[in-house]
Protein backbone atom coordinates (compact mmCIF):
# COMPACT_ATOMS: atom_id res chain seq x y z
CA UNK A 1 0.00 0.00 0.00
CA UNK A 2 1.42 3.33 -1.04
CA UNK A 3 0.43 5.72 1.69
CA UNK A 4 1.51 8.94 -0.03
CA UNK A 5 0.61 8.54 -3.66
CA UNK A 6 0.97 11.60 -5.90
CA UNK A 7 -2.49 12.80 -6.73
CA UNK A 8 -2.42 15.90 -8.90
CA UNK A 9 -4.73 14.18 -11.37
CA UNK A 10 -7.26 13.42 -8.61
CA UNK A 11 -7.05 16.67 -6.70
CA UNK A 12 -6.55 19.62 -9.06
CA UNK A 13 -8.58 22.09 -7.01
CA UNK A 14 -9.42 20.50 -3.71
CA UNK A 15 -7.23 22.67 -1.44
CA UNK A 16 -9.13 25.71 -2.64
CA UNK A 17 -12.37 23.74 -2.52
CA UNK A 18 -12.16 23.04 1.21
CA UNK A 19 -10.41 26.21 2.31
CA UNK A 20 -13.64 27.48 3.89
CA UNK A 21 -13.65 24.50 6.22
CA UNK A 22 -10.02 24.98 7.27
CA UNK A 23 -9.14 27.50 9.96
CA UNK A 24 -7.10 30.41 8.56
CA UNK A 25 -4.09 29.51 10.66
CA UNK A 26 -4.13 26.00 9.22
CA UNK A 27 -4.21 27.30 5.67
CA UNK A 28 -1.29 29.61 6.45
CA UNK A 29 0.63 26.68 7.89
CA UNK A 30 0.17 24.59 4.76
CA UNK A 31 1.26 27.47 2.54
CA UNK A 32 4.33 28.21 4.63
CA UNK A 33 5.40 24.59 4.52
CA UNK A 34 5.05 24.61 0.76
CA UNK A 35 7.36 27.62 0.46
CA UNK A 36 10.44 25.83 1.77
CA UNK A 37 10.02 22.28 0.63
CA UNK A 38 13.54 22.26 -0.76
CA UNK A 39 14.91 22.42 2.76
CA UNK A 40 12.93 19.46 4.06
CA UNK A 41 13.67 15.77 4.19
CA UNK A 42 11.45 14.13 1.59
CA UNK A 43 9.41 11.78 3.80
CA UNK A 44 6.04 13.35 3.04
CA UNK A 45 4.43 13.41 -0.37
CA UNK A 46 3.85 17.16 -0.56
CA UNK A 47 1.72 17.20 -3.71
CA UNK A 48 -1.06 16.16 -1.35
CA UNK A 49 -1.85 18.89 1.23
CA UNK A 50 -3.77 16.44 3.42
CA UNK A 51 -1.10 15.19 5.79
CA UNK A 52 -1.98 12.33 8.11
CA UNK A 53 -0.96 12.42 11.76
CA UNK A 54 1.47 9.52 12.15
CA UNK A 55 2.39 7.59 15.29
CA UNK A 56 3.14 4.15 16.72
CA UNK A 57 1.19 4.52 19.96
CA UNK A 58 -2.45 5.13 20.78
CA UNK A 59 -4.48 7.62 18.78
CA UNK A 60 -7.81 9.43 19.18
CA UNK A 61 -9.64 11.10 16.29
CA UNK A 62 -12.84 12.99 17.03
CA UNK A 63 -14.82 15.99 15.84
CA UNK A 64 -13.39 18.15 18.62
CA UNK A 65 -9.68 18.43 19.33
CA UNK A 66 -10.23 19.10 23.05
CA UNK A 67 -12.16 15.86 23.40
CA UNK A 68 -9.46 14.02 21.44
CA UNK A 69 -6.86 15.38 23.85
CA UNK A 70 -8.94 14.26 26.83
CA UNK A 71 -9.09 10.76 25.35
CA UNK A 72 -5.32 10.85 24.90
CA UNK A 73 -4.84 11.82 28.55
CA UNK A 74 -6.83 8.73 29.53
CA UNK A 75 -4.63 6.54 27.30
CA UNK A 76 -1.52 8.11 28.82
CA UNK A 77 -2.89 7.32 32.30
CA UNK A 78 -2.86 3.61 31.39
CA UNK A 79 -6.35 3.36 29.96
CA UNK A 80 -7.27 1.30 26.93
CA UNK A 81 -9.37 2.17 23.87
CA UNK A 82 -12.63 1.56 25.74
CA UNK A 83 -11.61 3.82 28.63
CA UNK A 84 -10.73 6.56 26.16
CA UNK A 85 -14.04 6.04 24.32
CA UNK A 86 -15.99 6.56 27.53
CA UNK A 87 -14.10 9.79 28.21
CA UNK A 88 -14.45 11.09 24.65
CA UNK A 89 -18.14 10.13 24.46
CA UNK A 90 -18.95 12.13 27.60
CA UNK A 91 -16.54 14.96 26.77
CA UNK A 92 -18.22 15.67 23.43
CA UNK A 93 -21.39 16.57 25.34
CA UNK A 94 -19.34 19.52 26.62
CA UNK A 95 -17.30 20.45 23.56
CA UNK A 96 -19.77 19.56 20.78
CA UNK A 97 -23.21 19.85 22.39
CA UNK A 98 -25.09 19.94 19.08
CA UNK A 99 -24.18 16.25 18.56
CA UNK A 100 -22.12 14.87 21.47
CA UNK A 101 -24.49 13.77 24.15
CA UNK A 102 -25.82 11.98 27.18
CA UNK A 103 -29.40 12.32 25.95
CA UNK A 104 -29.11 10.48 22.63
CA UNK A 105 -27.97 7.09 21.42
CA UNK A 106 -25.79 5.31 18.91
CA UNK A 107 -23.75 2.31 17.84
CA UNK A 108 -20.26 1.09 18.76
CA UNK A 109 -17.86 -1.43 17.26
CA UNK A 110 -15.23 -2.56 19.75
CA UNK A 111 -12.16 -4.56 18.76
CA UNK A 112 -11.05 -6.11 22.03
CA UNK A 113 -9.26 -9.37 22.79
CA UNK A 114 -8.94 -10.10 19.08
CA UNK A 115 -12.68 -9.97 18.35
CA UNK A 116 -15.06 -7.35 16.94
CA UNK A 117 -18.20 -6.81 19.01
CA UNK A 118 -21.17 -4.52 18.36
CA UNK A 119 -22.99 -2.52 21.04
CA UNK A 120 -26.42 -1.18 20.15
CA UNK A 121 -27.36 1.74 22.40
CA UNK A 122 -29.90 3.35 20.09
CA UNK A 123 -32.68 5.16 21.98
CA UNK A 124 -35.99 3.31 22.46
CA UNK A 125 -39.50 4.74 22.16
CA UNK A 126 -41.40 5.14 25.41
CA UNK A 127 -43.52 2.20 26.52
CA UNK A 128 -46.21 4.71 27.51
CA UNK A 129 -47.09 5.86 23.98
CA UNK A 130 -50.59 4.52 23.28
CA UNK A 131 -52.61 4.65 20.05
CA UNK A 132 -53.98 8.12 20.79
CA UNK A 133 -50.50 9.55 21.36
CA UNK A 134 -49.26 7.79 18.24
CA UNK A 135 -51.96 9.49 16.18
CA UNK A 136 -50.84 12.86 17.54
CA UNK A 137 -47.23 12.12 16.54
CA UNK A 138 -48.32 10.84 13.15
CA UNK A 139 -50.39 13.88 12.24
CA UNK A 140 -48.24 16.60 13.85
CA UNK A 141 -44.62 16.34 12.71
CA UNK A 142 -43.58 19.18 15.05
CA UNK A 143 -44.37 16.99 18.06
CA UNK A 144 -41.87 14.35 16.95
CA UNK A 145 -39.21 16.89 15.99
CA UNK A 146 -39.08 19.36 18.89
CA UNK A 147 -39.90 19.56 22.57
CA UNK A 148 -40.48 16.90 25.21
CA UNK A 149 -42.56 14.62 23.00
CA UNK A 150 -39.72 14.14 20.48
CA UNK A 151 -37.36 12.05 22.60
CA UNK A 152 -36.67 8.35 22.87
CA UNK A 153 -35.17 6.89 26.06
CA UNK A 154 -31.49 7.95 25.97
CA UNK A 155 -29.03 5.11 25.42
CA UNK A 156 -25.60 6.81 25.27
CA UNK A 157 -24.77 6.46 28.95
CA UNK A 158 -25.86 2.81 28.98
CA UNK A 159 -23.81 1.96 25.88
CA UNK A 160 -20.62 3.63 27.07
CA UNK A 161 -20.82 2.15 30.55
CA UNK A 162 -21.70 -1.30 29.23
CA UNK A 163 -18.53 -1.21 27.14
CA UNK A 164 -16.57 -0.11 30.21
CA UNK A 165 -18.03 -2.88 32.38
CA UNK A 166 -17.06 -5.45 29.76
CA UNK A 167 -13.58 -4.25 28.75
CA UNK A 168 -12.54 -1.16 30.73
CA UNK A 169 -9.13 -1.09 32.40
CA UNK A 170 -9.27 2.06 34.53
CA UNK A 171 -11.82 2.64 37.27
CA UNK A 172 -14.88 4.60 36.12
CA UNK A 173 -14.19 7.29 38.76
CA UNK A 174 -10.72 7.80 37.28
CA UNK A 175 -12.12 8.31 33.77
CA UNK A 176 -14.96 10.54 34.91
CA UNK A 177 -12.62 12.88 36.79
CA UNK A 178 -11.21 14.05 33.46
CA UNK A 179 -14.70 14.81 32.18
CA UNK A 180 -15.88 16.42 35.42
CA UNK A 181 -12.85 18.72 35.46
CA UNK A 182 -13.47 19.71 31.84
CA UNK A 183 -17.12 20.50 32.58
CA UNK A 184 -16.18 22.62 35.59
CA UNK A 185 -13.33 24.45 33.83
CA UNK A 186 -15.40 25.01 30.73
CA UNK A 187 -14.50 25.46 27.09
CA UNK A 188 -14.19 28.55 24.94
CA UNK A 189 -17.07 28.90 22.51
CA UNK A 190 -15.74 28.47 18.99
CA UNK A 191 -17.04 30.30 15.95
CA UNK A 192 -18.62 27.03 14.81
CA UNK A 193 -20.41 26.50 18.13
CA UNK A 194 -21.62 30.10 18.17
CA UNK A 195 -23.08 29.70 14.69
CA UNK A 196 -24.63 26.34 15.57
CA UNK A 197 -26.43 27.85 18.58
CA UNK A 198 -27.73 30.70 16.42
CA UNK A 199 -29.01 28.17 13.89
CA UNK A 200 -30.99 26.06 16.37
CA UNK A 201 -34.23 27.93 17.10
CA UNK A 202 -35.60 25.03 19.16
CA UNK A 203 -33.15 25.99 21.93
CA UNK A 204 -34.90 29.32 22.39
CA UNK A 205 -38.21 27.59 23.23
CA UNK A 206 -36.84 25.76 26.26
CA UNK A 207 -36.09 27.81 29.42
CA UNK A 208 -33.30 25.49 30.59
CA UNK A 209 -31.58 25.48 27.19
CA UNK A 210 -31.83 29.27 26.97
CA UNK A 211 -29.99 29.58 30.32
CA UNK A 212 -27.13 27.42 29.04
CA UNK A 213 -26.63 28.55 25.44
CA UNK A 214 -27.70 32.23 25.47
CA UNK A 215 -26.77 35.41 27.29
CA UNK A 216 -29.30 37.21 29.47
CA UNK A 217 -30.09 39.59 26.59
CA UNK A 218 -31.06 36.67 24.35
CA UNK A 219 -27.91 36.58 22.21
CA UNK A 220 -26.21 33.27 21.48
CA UNK A 221 -23.03 32.73 23.50
CA UNK A 222 -20.35 34.67 21.60
CA UNK A 223 -17.14 33.30 20.18
CA UNK A 224 -14.48 33.22 22.89
CA UNK A 225 -16.98 33.02 25.76
CA UNK A 226 -15.95 30.61 28.53
CA UNK A 227 -18.85 28.15 28.73
CA UNK A 228 -18.70 26.30 32.04
CA UNK A 229 -21.05 23.35 32.66
CA UNK A 230 -21.58 22.86 36.42
CA UNK A 231 -24.88 21.12 35.64
CA UNK A 232 -23.14 18.45 33.56
CA UNK A 233 -20.38 18.18 36.18
CA UNK A 234 -23.03 17.18 38.77
CA UNK A 235 -24.51 14.62 36.38
CA UNK A 236 -21.07 13.19 35.62
CA UNK A 237 -20.36 12.97 39.36
CA UNK A 238 -23.50 10.89 39.92
CA UNK A 239 -22.48 8.58 37.08
CA UNK A 240 -18.97 8.31 38.53
CA UNK A 241 -20.32 7.31 41.94
CA UNK A 242 -23.22 5.07 40.96
CA UNK A 243 -22.57 3.93 37.39
CA UNK A 244 -25.72 3.08 35.44
CA UNK A 245 -27.90 3.61 38.49
CA UNK A 246 -26.59 7.17 38.72
CA UNK A 247 -28.34 7.93 35.42
CA UNK A 248 -31.21 5.48 34.95
CA UNK A 249 -32.37 5.56 38.58
CA UNK A 250 -32.27 8.07 41.41
CA UNK A 251 -32.06 11.86 41.07
CA UNK A 252 -31.50 12.03 37.30
CA UNK A 253 -34.24 9.56 36.45
CA UNK A 254 -36.59 11.42 38.79
CA UNK A 255 -35.72 14.69 37.04
CA UNK A 256 -36.48 13.05 33.67
CA UNK A 257 -39.85 11.77 34.80
CA UNK A 258 -40.90 15.00 36.52
CA UNK A 259 -39.98 17.28 33.61
CA UNK A 260 -41.58 14.93 31.10
CA UNK A 261 -44.81 14.79 33.07
CA UNK A 262 -44.89 18.58 33.43
CA UNK A 263 -44.32 19.17 29.72
CA UNK A 264 -46.48 16.49 28.06
CA UNK A 265 -43.53 14.25 27.29
CA UNK A 266 -43.69 10.47 27.19
CA UNK A 267 -40.63 9.13 28.98
CA UNK A 268 -41.26 7.60 32.41
CA UNK A 269 -39.30 6.10 35.29
CA UNK A 270 -40.23 2.69 33.86
CA UNK A 271 -38.65 3.62 30.50
CA UNK A 272 -35.44 4.67 32.22
CA UNK A 273 -35.10 1.61 34.46
CA UNK A 274 -36.08 -0.81 31.65
CA UNK A 275 -33.58 0.46 29.08
CA UNK A 276 -30.79 -1.94 28.09
CA UNK A 277 -28.02 -1.61 25.53
CA UNK A 278 -27.42 -4.75 23.48
CA UNK A 279 -24.08 -6.51 22.99
CA UNK A 280 -24.20 -8.46 19.76
CA UNK A 281 -22.27 -9.72 16.73
CA UNK A 282 -21.31 -7.30 13.96
CA UNK A 283 -22.21 -7.54 10.29
CA UNK A 284 -19.41 -8.27 7.83
CA UNK A 285 -18.61 -8.85 4.19
CA UNK A 286 -15.47 -9.68 2.24
CA UNK A 287 -14.36 -7.00 -0.22
CA UNK A 288 -11.26 -7.69 -2.33
CA UNK A 289 -9.82 -9.93 0.41
CA UNK A 290 -10.55 -7.32 3.12
CA UNK A 291 -13.11 -8.08 5.83
CA UNK A 292 -15.34 -5.06 6.40
CA UNK A 293 -17.33 -4.94 9.66
CA UNK A 294 -20.43 -2.85 10.29
CA UNK A 295 -23.12 -2.59 12.95
CA UNK A 296 -26.26 -4.76 12.69
CA UNK A 297 -29.86 -3.52 12.68
CA UNK A 298 -31.29 -1.12 13.64
CA UNK A 299 -28.25 0.43 11.94
CA UNK A 300 -29.39 0.74 8.34
CA UNK A 301 -26.21 2.57 7.34
CA UNK A 302 -24.03 -0.52 7.60
CA UNK A 303 -26.39 -2.42 5.30
CA UNK A 304 -25.93 0.34 2.71
CA UNK A 305 -22.13 0.31 3.04
CA UNK A 306 -21.65 -3.46 2.99
CA UNK A 307 -24.33 -4.03 0.36
CA UNK A 308 -22.82 -1.40 -1.94
CA UNK A 309 -19.40 -3.02 -1.53
CA UNK A 310 -20.88 -6.36 -2.62
CA UNK A 311 -22.27 -4.64 -5.70
CA UNK A 312 -19.12 -2.69 -6.55
CA UNK A 313 -16.75 -5.65 -6.27
CA UNK A 314 -18.21 -6.75 -9.61
CA UNK A 315 -16.50 -3.76 -11.26
CA UNK A 316 -12.77 -3.00 -11.63
CA UNK A 317 -12.78 0.30 -9.77
CA UNK A 318 -8.99 0.38 -9.38
CA UNK A 319 -8.72 1.05 -13.12
CA UNK A 320 -11.10 4.04 -12.98
CA UNK A 321 -10.31 7.62 -11.87
CA UNK A 322 -12.27 8.13 -8.59
CA UNK A 323 -13.51 11.57 -9.62
CA UNK A 324 -14.53 10.56 -13.16
CA UNK A 325 -18.14 10.35 -14.31
CA UNK A 326 -17.82 6.59 -14.90
CA UNK A 327 -16.70 5.99 -11.31
CA UNK A 328 -19.35 8.30 -9.83
CA UNK A 329 -22.04 6.60 -11.90
CA UNK A 330 -21.17 3.14 -10.59
CA UNK A 331 -20.81 4.50 -7.05
CA UNK A 332 -24.19 6.24 -7.13
CA UNK A 333 -25.99 3.24 -8.61
CA UNK A 334 -24.62 0.88 -5.94
CA UNK A 335 -25.36 3.44 -3.23
CA UNK A 336 -28.98 3.90 -4.32
CA UNK A 337 -29.58 0.14 -4.32
CA UNK A 338 -28.10 -0.09 -0.83
CA UNK A 339 -30.47 2.63 0.36
CA UNK A 340 -33.38 0.79 -1.25
CA UNK A 341 -32.57 -2.38 0.70
CA UNK A 342 -32.23 -0.58 4.03
CA UNK A 343 -35.45 1.38 3.38
CA UNK A 344 -37.47 -1.76 2.74
CA UNK A 345 -35.95 -4.36 5.01
CA UNK A 346 -34.19 -2.83 8.04
CA UNK A 347 -35.73 -2.16 11.43
CA UNK A 348 -35.32 -3.07 15.07
CA UNK A 349 -34.68 -6.87 15.03
CA UNK A 350 -36.54 -7.24 18.33
CA UNK A 351 -39.73 -6.31 16.44
CA UNK A 352 -38.98 -7.16 12.80
CA UNK A 353 -37.32 -10.06 11.04
CA UNK A 354 -34.40 -8.38 9.24
CA UNK A 355 -33.10 -10.62 6.40
CA UNK A 356 -29.46 -9.72 7.05
CA UNK A 357 -27.93 -12.73 5.29
CA UNK A 358 -29.98 -12.13 2.14
CA UNK A 359 -29.24 -8.41 2.00
CA UNK A 360 -25.49 -8.94 2.44
CA UNK A 361 -25.17 -12.01 0.24
CA UNK A 362 -22.87 -12.04 -2.76
CA UNK A 363 -25.89 -13.12 -4.81
CA UNK A 364 -27.74 -9.94 -3.85
CA UNK A 365 -24.66 -7.88 -4.80
CA UNK A 366 -24.44 -9.65 -8.16
CA UNK A 367 -28.15 -9.09 -8.75
CA UNK A 368 -27.74 -5.37 -8.10
CA UNK A 369 -24.62 -5.17 -10.31
CA UNK A 370 -26.39 -6.88 -13.22
CA UNK A 371 -29.20 -4.32 -13.05
CA UNK A 372 -26.79 -1.38 -13.56
CA UNK A 373 -26.60 0.05 -17.08
CA UNK A 374 -23.24 1.64 -17.84
CA UNK A 375 -24.56 4.29 -20.23
CA UNK A 376 -27.64 5.43 -18.30
CA UNK A 377 -28.71 6.06 -14.72
CA UNK A 378 -31.41 3.86 -13.28
CA UNK A 379 -34.82 5.38 -12.67
CA UNK A 380 -35.43 4.62 -8.98
CA UNK A 381 -39.11 3.94 -9.63
CA UNK A 382 -38.15 0.93 -11.73
CA UNK A 383 -36.44 -0.73 -8.78
CA UNK A 384 -39.10 -2.70 -7.02
CA UNK A 385 -41.56 0.23 -6.90
CA UNK A 386 -44.10 -1.72 -4.87
CA UNK A 387 -41.63 -2.26 -2.05
CA UNK A 388 -41.01 -0.82 0.01
CA UNK A 389 -38.66 10.55 7.79
CA UNK A 390 -35.86 12.23 7.45
CA UNK A 391 -32.74 12.07 9.63
CA UNK A 392 -30.76 14.93 11.07
CA UNK A 393 -27.19 15.35 9.90
CA UNK A 394 -25.73 16.35 13.25
CA UNK A 395 -24.41 13.06 14.42
CA UNK A 396 -20.75 12.69 15.45
CA UNK A 397 -18.17 9.92 15.19
CA UNK A 398 -14.87 9.11 16.85
CA UNK A 399 -12.21 6.48 16.18
CA UNK A 400 -9.70 5.27 18.78
CA UNK A 401 -6.82 2.81 18.88
CA UNK A 402 -4.61 2.10 21.89
CA UNK A 403 -0.96 1.03 22.05
CA UNK A 404 -1.97 -2.64 22.19
CA UNK A 405 -4.08 -2.46 19.04
CA UNK A 406 -7.49 -2.46 20.73
CA UNK A 407 -9.88 -0.16 18.91
CA UNK A 408 -13.26 1.57 18.96
CA UNK A 409 -15.41 2.92 16.14
CA UNK A 410 -18.32 4.85 17.63
CA UNK A 411 -21.12 6.94 16.14
CA UNK A 412 -23.86 8.56 18.22
CA UNK A 413 -26.44 11.29 17.76
CA UNK A 414 -29.09 13.63 19.10
CA UNK A 415 -30.78 13.67 15.69
CA UNK A 416 -31.08 17.30 14.66
CA UNK A 417 -28.44 19.82 15.70
CA UNK A 418 -29.11 20.16 19.46
CA UNK A 419 -31.76 17.46 19.13
CA UNK A 420 -35.18 18.33 20.44
CA UNK A 421 -33.88 21.55 22.02
CA UNK A 422 -34.95 20.37 25.48
CA UNK A 423 -32.53 20.24 28.42
CA UNK A 424 -33.67 18.32 31.51
CA UNK A 425 -33.61 20.96 34.32
CA UNK A 426 -30.65 20.81 36.66
CA UNK A 427 -28.86 18.03 34.74
CA UNK A 428 -27.39 19.68 31.63
CA UNK A 429 -28.71 16.73 29.58
CA UNK A 430 -29.82 17.84 26.11
CA UNK A 431 -32.40 15.46 24.68
CA UNK A 432 -32.67 13.77 21.32
CA UNK A 433 -35.47 13.98 18.76
CA UNK A 434 -35.28 10.37 17.58
CA UNK A 435 -39.07 9.88 17.60
CA UNK A 436 -38.82 11.61 14.23
CA UNK A 437 -36.95 8.62 12.78
CA UNK A 438 -39.83 6.14 12.73
CA UNK A 439 -41.91 5.44 9.62
CA UNK A 440 -45.30 7.05 10.27
CA UNK A 441 -47.01 6.34 6.93
CA UNK A 442 -46.89 2.54 6.83
CA UNK A 443 -49.84 1.28 4.78
CA UNK A 444 -50.25 4.49 2.75
CA UNK A 445 -50.54 3.28 -0.86
CA UNK A 446 -49.85 6.75 -2.26
CA UNK A 447 -46.25 6.92 -0.99
CA UNK A 448 -43.04 5.20 -2.02
CA UNK A 449 -40.39 6.20 0.54
CA UNK A 450 -38.87 5.30 3.89
CA UNK A 451 -41.96 6.83 5.52
CA UNK A 452 -43.84 3.62 4.63
CA UNK A 453 -41.08 1.16 5.57
CA UNK A 454 -42.74 -1.76 7.41
CA UNK A 455 -39.47 -2.60 9.14
CA UNK A 456 -39.38 0.82 10.76
CA UNK A 457 -43.04 1.10 11.74
CA UNK A 458 -43.62 2.56 15.20
CA UNK A 459 -44.13 0.23 18.18
CA UNK A 460 -43.80 1.26 21.86
CA UNK A 461 -40.35 0.26 23.14
CA UNK A 462 -38.94 -0.07 19.62
CA UNK A 463 -35.67 1.49 18.40
CA UNK A 464 -35.90 3.51 15.19
CA UNK A 465 -33.73 2.62 12.21
CA UNK A 466 -30.65 4.80 11.76
CA UNK A 467 -28.11 5.41 9.00
CA UNK A 468 -25.18 5.55 11.43
CA UNK A 469 -22.43 3.21 10.23
CA UNK A 470 -19.35 2.77 12.45
CA UNK A 471 -16.91 0.68 10.43
CA UNK A 472 -13.74 -1.40 10.79
CA UNK A 473 -11.71 -3.04 8.04
CA UNK A 474 -9.26 -5.93 8.36
CA UNK A 475 -6.68 -6.74 5.67
CA UNK A 476 -6.06 -10.03 3.85
CA UNK A 477 -3.99 -11.22 6.84
CA UNK A 478 -6.84 -10.46 9.26
CA UNK A 479 -5.06 -7.45 10.74
CA UNK A 480 -6.97 -4.31 11.66
CA UNK A 481 -6.28 -1.78 8.89
CA UNK A 482 -8.97 0.93 9.06
CA UNK A 483 -11.28 2.50 11.64
CA UNK A 484 -13.78 5.03 10.30
CA UNK A 485 -17.26 6.51 10.46
CA UNK A 486 -19.06 9.79 9.92
CA UNK A 487 -21.95 12.03 10.93
CA UNK A 488 -24.42 13.15 8.30
CA UNK A 489 -27.72 11.23 8.53
CA UNK A 490 -28.44 9.60 5.18
CA UNK A 491 -25.12 11.02 3.88
CA UNK A 492 -23.11 8.71 6.16
CA UNK A 493 -22.90 5.59 3.95
CA UNK A 494 -21.51 7.49 0.96
CA UNK A 495 -18.85 9.18 3.11
CA UNK A 496 -17.76 5.86 4.63
CA UNK A 497 -17.79 4.12 1.24
CA UNK A 498 -15.59 6.84 -0.20
CA UNK A 499 -12.99 6.17 2.49
CA UNK A 500 -13.02 2.36 2.08
CA UNK A 501 -12.83 2.45 -1.71
CA UNK A 502 -10.20 5.21 -1.71
CA UNK A 503 -7.90 3.18 0.55
CA UNK A 504 -8.47 -0.30 -0.93
CA UNK A 505 -9.09 0.35 -4.64
CA UNK A 506 -7.27 3.64 -5.23
CA UNK A 507 -4.33 3.07 -2.86
CA UNK A 508 -4.74 6.48 -1.23
CA UNK A 509 -3.50 7.80 2.09
CA UNK A 510 -6.22 8.29 4.68
CA UNK A 511 -5.96 12.06 4.23
CA UNK A 512 -6.37 11.86 0.47
CA UNK A 513 -9.21 9.34 0.72
CA UNK A 514 -10.95 11.60 3.25
CA UNK A 515 -10.75 14.63 1.00
CA UNK A 516 -11.98 13.06 -2.21
CA UNK A 517 -15.03 15.11 -3.23
CA UNK A 518 -18.15 13.23 -2.16
CA UNK A 519 -21.50 12.36 -3.64
CA UNK A 520 -24.85 11.20 -2.30
CA UNK A 521 -27.71 9.39 -3.95
CA UNK A 522 -30.62 8.04 -1.97
CA UNK A 523 -33.72 6.06 -2.85
CA UNK A 524 -36.36 6.84 -4.12
CA UNK A 525 -35.14 10.39 -4.83
CA UNK A 526 -33.87 11.10 -8.32
CA UNK A 527 -31.15 13.65 -7.51
CA UNK A 528 -27.38 13.15 -7.41
CA UNK A 529 -25.79 15.43 -4.83
CA UNK A 530 -22.16 16.47 -5.44
CA UNK A 531 -19.62 18.34 -3.38
CA UNK A 532 -17.68 21.04 -5.18
CA UNK A 533 -14.49 19.81 -6.82
CA UNK A 534 -15.79 17.87 -9.81
CA UNK A 535 -14.85 19.24 -13.23
CA UNK A 536 -17.43 20.73 -15.58
CA UNK A 537 -16.72 17.86 -18.00
CA UNK A 538 -17.50 15.29 -15.32
CA UNK A 539 -20.75 17.04 -14.42
CA UNK A 540 -21.74 17.31 -18.10
CA UNK A 541 -21.06 13.60 -18.59
CA UNK A 542 -23.22 12.79 -15.56
CA UNK A 543 -26.03 14.92 -16.93
CA UNK A 544 -25.73 13.05 -20.23
CA UNK A 545 -26.20 9.82 -18.27
CA UNK A 546 -29.53 11.25 -17.10
CA UNK A 547 -28.61 12.65 -13.69
CA UNK A 548 -30.19 15.71 -12.16
CA UNK A 549 -27.33 17.32 -10.23
CA UNK A 550 -27.40 19.28 -7.00
CA UNK A 551 -24.24 20.89 -5.59
CA UNK A 552 -23.59 20.81 -1.83
CA UNK A 553 -20.80 22.49 0.13
CA UNK A 554 -19.78 19.49 2.24
CA UNK A 555 -21.05 16.01 3.10
CA UNK A 556 -20.24 14.19 6.33
CA UNK A 557 -17.11 14.42 8.45
CA UNK A 558 -15.16 11.17 8.65
CA UNK A 559 -12.83 10.61 11.60
CA UNK A 560 -10.45 7.85 10.61
CA UNK A 561 -7.35 5.85 11.52
CA UNK A 562 -5.43 3.80 8.94
CA UNK A 563 -3.11 1.12 10.34
CA UNK A 564 -0.20 -0.06 8.16
CA UNK A 565 3.14 -1.71 8.94
CA UNK A 566 2.88 -1.03 12.66
CA UNK A 567 2.09 2.68 12.20
CA UNK A 568 -1.16 4.54 12.82
CA UNK A 569 -2.22 7.26 10.37
CA UNK A 570 -4.96 9.49 11.76
CA UNK A 571 -7.01 12.06 9.90
CA UNK A 572 -9.69 14.43 11.17
CA UNK A 573 -11.91 15.51 8.28
CA UNK A 574 -11.56 19.19 7.34
CA UNK A 575 -15.24 19.51 6.43
CA UNK A 576 -16.23 20.41 9.97
CA UNK A 577 -14.06 22.77 12.02
CA UNK A 578 -12.35 22.05 15.34
CA UNK A 579 -11.86 18.33 14.71
CA UNK A 580 -8.52 16.93 15.81
CA UNK A 581 -6.17 13.98 16.13
CA UNK A 582 -4.36 13.29 19.39
CA UNK A 583 -1.56 10.73 19.49
CA UNK A 584 0.75 9.15 22.01
CA UNK A 585 4.43 9.94 21.58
Amino acid sequence: MKLHKKLFRYFPNTLALFSRAIQPATVCYVLLISSFLHAQVNYIDYPSPYHDVVGKGGMVVSQNKESSELGLAILNAGGNAIDAAVGVGFSLAITLPRAGNLGGGGFMLAYMDGEVTAIDYRGAASLSIDSNNFQKLKTDSELRKYGYSASTTPGSVHGLLTAHQKWGKLKLKTIMKYVIDQAKSGIQVSYDLHQAIKSAPQLTHDPESRKIYFLANGDALPEGYLMKRPDLAKTFSLIARHGLDGFYKGKIADAFAASMQSNKGYLTLEDMSAYQSKVTNPLSTLYRNHTVYGHPAPSGGSFVVLGALNTLENFQLKDIDPISSQYIHLFSEALMRGHLDRSRYVGDPAFYNVPSQLLLSKERGKEHANSITLDKKTNPETLEPNWLGSEGENTTHFSIIDKDGNAVSNTYTLGYSFGSGVTIPGTGILMNNQMNNFAYQVGNPDLVSRSVSPGNAFVPGKRPMSTMAPTMVFDENDRLSLITGSPGGSLIPAAVLRIILGVIDNDLSIGDASMLPRIHRDWPTDTLRLEKGFSSDTKLNLENLGYKLEENKTMGSTQSILIHDGMNYGYADLRRPNAGVAKQD
